[in-house]
């Protein structure tokens, strides 16, 4: 597997099966910026705002416009979903059979911004999900605070300090002390203690 991080903005992702594991896949893309199709006959209540539900029987045509879907069916509904997908180009995740589709989700941590992702290629999402319980005690919401300072002050950096000073600047900024100045002082303290950093 090649972990990647996609950005799904303005993209379609179809979930076919809307069943436990249809919306537990169907609630981790939502969020992401991409308009979400649901393929199940069957009731949905309570669906997210940016999902749209398809009251029909899956059919190849619900793929169309997509550039992710999840087959979280029967078995035989997600093996035509497999091979609808490799017929249209678009990247599946196969609920039933994890090696017949292209990419696996991995267990997920999300502070703002920052983002850690715990994958087993598939082997064991439950061993997958014990560690990021584990990194969701210890990544706390200061993390983001972090990053959205270093989105701030790398703007800074990049727009005025020569190209050969920015990397040892930057790589300063990311040390673990700030971490603890941000929970001691807060971001915005932080902020301007680092632009106080910047030449001139």
């Amino acid at each position: 597997m090649f972990p990647i991080s996609l950005n799904l903005s303005g993209k379609l992702v179809v979930v076919v099966g809307g069943g436990s594991v249809g919306r537990r896949k169907l609630n981790a893309v939502v969020g992401s910026g991409a308009a979400v199709r649901l393929v199940d006959p069957r009731p949905q209540p309570g669906l997210p705002s940016e999902v749209t539900h398809v009251t029909e029987a899956y059919r190849a045509e619900h793929l169309e416009g997509a550039s992710l879907a999840f087959a979280c069916a029967t078995p035989e509904v997600n093996a035509r979903v497999v091979a609808d997908c490799r017929a249209c180009g678009v990247w599946v995740n196969a609920a039933t059979s994890p090696d017949d589709g292209d990419f696996a989700l991995p267990a997920v941590v999300r502070r703002g911004d920052f983002t850690l992702a715990v994958g087993t290629g598939g082997a064991s999402p439950a061993l997958a999900r014990r560690v990021r319980e584990k990194l969701e005690a210890e990544f706390d919401v200061a993390f983001a605070e972090w990053v959205r300072v270093l989105a701030e002050v790398r703007r800074d950096v990049l727009a005025t300090v020569p190209d050969e000073s920015r990397r040892a600047l930057l790589d300063s900024f990311a040390e673990w002390h700030w971490l603890g100045r941000i929970r001691a002082e807060g971001a915005g303290a932080v902020l301007e203690a680092m632009r106080a950093l910047l030449p001139g």
